[in-house]
């Protein structure tokens, strides 16, 4: 074992728990007998790709990459799953061409039109979606269709398992059904040879040896169907299990919302002979209200919200932390998480080499962060932007650029993605809820007092320097503490209750044009 490996096993990083506990409690140290490791995330085509499956999938490729780490030698793989020949139920309210999907409603997803008109059908349309959208943040997977496996017959196998065990399978399944649902309910869900559409029909016949069930269709007809060759789709809690069977699956995530699902489809996954995989269980998302987002409520944001105006990257480190807790996942979020991402970047590169391994940058760049000083915070950034009260990114970089000479969009590329966060942020959340007010006499006082202190540094004093004069005039002047002092700044400089450090701040502003505000506001204008 390498001392990389060695370290990593001692390491307090959530993903190298649970790389730990997969290796040593479910593999035992060993390869699967299939040869490799399975990591899986699954997918619901009916809708696109969302934030919940970022999430997702950027946990499970941390929890793989810790196992690579720890045991090297052992080949993994990462499924994204799309359940595709799902029944389509309802008509998605986001999509062109509506009345073209009317029709054909009951249908798997892979057999109904695109309404898009840009591939076969509307699952191969969202499947190219989910692909195109896990590609663009870099994830390393291999895409599976659940139609491609059903009809290509690599599924039978399993499937007759089911068949060979379909009391035993309905047994765990009926008691958590109500009674009018229990007298029809079956794990197959026959396709309609003629119609094309997912039945939900009860089964009055199996016959194992021919691997076949009899169904009785709405209008009394019996019909006699194999369960194999994609004549029949599974039950979603059956079809789990069965899926974890034939695979072969090892670790899965999934969310609190699924527990039930979690532990029946376990169930059932034992009596096909299969191994449930490990899990983690993540906290959903809570919106500003500390409501569960939906997708269907709109009550959240989305994976293009975040980029609007931060890097994929501080989403990751968003997911990252503390996935069994339950977040608020809004707007007001981004700029900390943006600076928590800056921050473990920065204490990276000094890090020894067990604190990178449990540094949350070391899983979110697999143990490769890039080097950059950013120089500013995504905070003063938007500070900036207020003060400024500017849209316009070239204004902002006239400023860094007089803070720090060699800064860049070339040389310092992570920085001008901040910037144009920044702008986008400031423009969005920041401008529409400004709210100057006038000083008090006393504030005006201390804004005179600091007018005077900035004027006798030197023009190229440090920010250590800046906040200490800062600091002085609060501590000197008629403040009960110093929290009211940096308020007052904040509310009657920036227009906001909340803002940066003032040494930063001014330094980034620039020393005379921190005077002119100062100028202004000791003699009680506003400044907004």
């Amino acid at each position: 074992m390498s001392d990389l490996s060695q370290l990593a096993r001692s390491s307090t990083a959530w993903p190298f728990q649970e790389a730990r506990a997969l290796l040593d409690d479910r593999l035992k140290g060993t390869v699967p007998d299939k040869g490799y490791v399975l990591f899986e995330t699954g997918y619901g085509p009916s809708g696109l790709p969302h934030i919940g499956t970022f999430g997702e999938v950027v946990r499970t490729t941390m929890v793989r990459n810790a196992l690579k780490v720890i045991a090297p030698d052992l080949p993994t793989r990462l499924f994204a799953f799309s359940d595709d020949m799902d029944g389509l139920r309802k008509v998605p309210d986001n999509i062109p061409n509506q009345d073209m999907i009317h029709p054909h409603l009951g249908k798997p997803l892979t057999a109904i039109p695109d309404p898009f008109g840009t591939h076969e059908s509307f699952g191969h349309h969202n499947n190219a979606r989910l692909r195109s959208f896990l590609d663009r943040f870099g994830f390393d997977y291999e895409f599976q269709s659940a139609t491609d496996w059903y009809r290509s017959g690599r599924f039978d196998d399993a499937l007759l398992r089911v068949l060979a065990h379909y009391d035993e399978v309905i047994n765990v399944v009926l008691p958590t059904l109500g009674e009018e649902r229990r007298k029809t309910y079956s794990p197959f869900l026959p396709v309609c040879p003629e119609t094309g559409i997912v039945l939900q029909v009860p089964v009055i016949e199996r016959n194992v040896a021919a691997g076949t069930i009899v169904y009785q269709r709405e209008d009394g007809k019996k019909v006699e169907t194999p369960v194999t060759g994609g004549a029949c789709k599974m039950q979603w809690k059956a079809d789990w299990a069965m899926r974890w069977t034939a695979l072969g699956v090892d670790y899965e995530m999934s969310g609190k919302d699924l527990i039930p699902s979690l532990e029946l489809s376990s169930k059932i996954c034992r009596i096909l002979g299969g191994k449930p995989p490990m899990n983690l269980t993540y906290e959903l998302f809570l919106d500003d209200q500390g409501q569960k987002i939906s997708k269907s409520k709109g009550n959240g944001l989305a994976v293009e919200d975040w980029l609007k105006y931060a890097p994929h990257e501080s989403l990751a480190l968003f997911m990252y932390q503390k996935p069994k807790a339950a977040k608020r996942l809004y707007f007001d979020v981004i700029p900390r998480s943006v600076d928590d991402w800056l921050t473990y970047l920065a204490k990276f590169e000094t890090d020894e080499t067990q604190k990178r391994l449990d540094s949350p940058a070391w899983h979110i760049h697999d143990g490769q962060p890039p080097h950059e000083n950013t120089h500013l915070t995504f905070s003063i950034l938007l500070n900036l932007a207020s003060v400024c009260n500017s849209e316009d990114k070239a204004v902002l970089w006239g400023f860094i650029q007089r803070y720090a000479p060699g800064a860049s969009p070339a040389t310092a590329p992570i920085l001008d993605r901040l910037v144009d966060g920044a702008v986008a942020y400031y423009r969005d959340f920041v401008k529409p809820t400004k709210t100057y007010r006038l000083a008090t006499a006393d504030e005006a006082a201390a804004f005179a007092d600091l007018e005077a202190a900035l004027k006798a540094l030197a023009a190229d004093a440090s920010a250590e320097d800046i906040q200490n004069a800062v600091y002085t005039v609060g501590k000197r002047d008629a403040f009960p503490e110093l929290k009211a002092w940096f308020k007052a700044c904040y509310e009657v400089l920036l227009g906001q209750d909340q803002g940066p450090r003032m040494g930063s701040f001014i330094k980034l502003y620039g020393i005379d044009n921190t005077v002119a505000l100062l100028s202004k506001a000791a003699r009680g204008e506003a400044l907004g």
